[in-house]
This record gives C-alpha cells, sequence and structure tokens, in this order.
C-alpha cells in the first residue's frame, strides 16, 4: 500500500469507528462511513469488501492498540500491585474513552465468525498478558487469578458504558477499589 492508499484506509477505518461506535453494525449504512470519510462509495469497495470485513478491521486494528497499550504499560511498573494497577487503569481507561461509542460492543455483527475467531485469540492475548504479570509474581493458579481480575474489570466497564455520569474520579477509585479487592481480599476491606 503506498502512503496514500494507507492515509485514505485510516480514514475510512476512523470514520467506521465512528459511525460503527455511534449507530451500531446494523444500523450503520455504507453510505454514512463514506459521507463522514468524505469518499466515493465505489472508493470504500476498494479497500474493503463488505461492511462485516470493514467492521472487523475496525475492530482488529482497535484491539491490536489496546494490547500495545497494555504491554507498554506493564513493562513501565515494577511489581506485582504496580503492575495490575496499570492494567485495570488501561482496561478501564479504553472503555472510559469510548464510552460514546458504546454500539461498538453491543450492537456487533452476530456470529461471523471471523469476528468470533478474532475476539478469541484477543481474549487469548490479553488473558496470556495478565496471567504472565501474576506468574512473574509467583501467584499460584495464575490463569484462574487473571480470569478473576479481568472479570472483574470486565463488571466494572458496564458503569463506564451505562452510567452517563461515570466521571474519572470514579474510574480512579474503582482501579484502586479493584487491585486493593484482589490483592487483600473483601475480608481487608472491612478492617
Amino acid at each position: 500500500m503506498s502512503g496514500a492508499q494507507r492515509e485514505k484506509h485510516e480514514v475510512i477505518l476512523d470514520s467506521a469507528f465512528e459511525i460503527f461506535g455511534q449507530k451500531g453494525f446494523y444500523e450503520t449504512k455504507i453510505s454514512d462511513i463514506t459521507e463522514h470519510a468524505g469518499i466515493a462509495k465505489g472508493t470504500m469497495y476498494l479497500y474493503f469488501k463488505s461492511k462485516e470485513e470493514l467492521f472487523i478491521a475496525v475492530t482488529k486494528r482497535d484491539w491490536e492498540k489496546f494490547l500495545r497499550d497494555l504491554q507498554f504499560r506493564i513493562k513501565q511498573a515494577d511489581g506485582l500491585m504496580p503492575k495490575l494497577q496499570q492494567v485495570a487503569e488501561h482496561h478501564l481507561e479504553y472503555y472510559y474513552e469510548r464510552k460514546s461509542h458504546g454500539k461498538l460492543f453491543f450492537h456487533a455483527p452476530n456470529n461471523d465468525p471471523e469476528l468470533m475467531r478474532l475476539m478469541h485469540g484477543f481474549l487469548t492475548r490479553y488473558m496470556a498478558a495478565v496471567k504472565e504479570v501474576l506468574e512473574e509474581a509467583g501467584m499460584p493458579d495464575p490463569d484462574f487469578y487473571a480470569k478473576a481480575f479481568i472479570g472483574m474489570l470486565d463488571r466494572l466497564k458496564m458503569d463506564i458504558l451505562f452510567e452517563g455520569e461515570f466521571t474519572r474520579e470514579e474510574l480512579q477509585q474503582r482501579v484502586e477499589q479493584t487491585v486493593r479487592l484482589f490483592m487483600r481480599g473483601s475480608e481487608a476491606e472491612l478492617s
């Protein structure tokens, strides 16, 4: 791909991210995306064969960035709690920054095998990154605890996406509470 083609490709992905995020997959028309991108409909099909292929490309780009940024943040931290803090912050900030694009997550093509394969790969890589943090710290059964930690964060993302008034201060408070609860348990919170 030439520089101009790569730039147009990114403009299409950026526009698709916006429109899919606002309207959801099923309510979005290709013409909505091309209009937002300022390109002809035919140009879109030079880059993507279908709306499904475009949605998958948008999702893949977003998840790849999520994983790159996660690895960077983990490497910057030293010790288990600071690394878990980075994981939690990154997870919740990701959804906080996308809360006006919630339909990306809940209005996606149902049962698309390529999207399901992509999601499985993303979740596997995310889980492996958290599991590695726990293994390095000597945590027993790191696979279970990685799932539990991410599960806690995933539940909190729902508050971010569905509570319109969720603030950055609340996000930071939830990060700290989650890491503390994960590391010390609920009994420590009572004392």
